[in-house]
């Protein structure tokens, strides 16, 4: 399946359809996390994370460490997706 959310130069395409329900996405665009999370009711929520040592994390690490890095920084936070 194609990644439902693709940053690019003009901005950031969200295909909603293509989003599994319960489950987080990200795309990193000007220098911020921005996060995507579709509840059961198809509500869908945006979180953006602008601190620059998570950011700096996240482009660094490996593709597989990501949902870790930010679900360690969500619970640190106290946010709950």
């Amino acid at each position: 399946m194609d990644y439902p959310i693709v940053a690019e130069s003009d901005g950031i395409k969200i295909r909603s359809n293509k989003m599994e329900t319960d489950k987080l996405y990200y795309c990193i665009y000007q220098e911020k996390i921005l996060l995507f999370y579709k509840e059961q009711n198809e509500m869908l929520n945006c979180y953006e994370i602008a601190e620059q040592e998570i950011v700096d994390k996240v482009k660094k690490s490996q593709s597989e460490d990501i949902e870790q890095i930010l679900q360690k920084y969500l619970k640190e936070k106290n946010v709950s997706c």
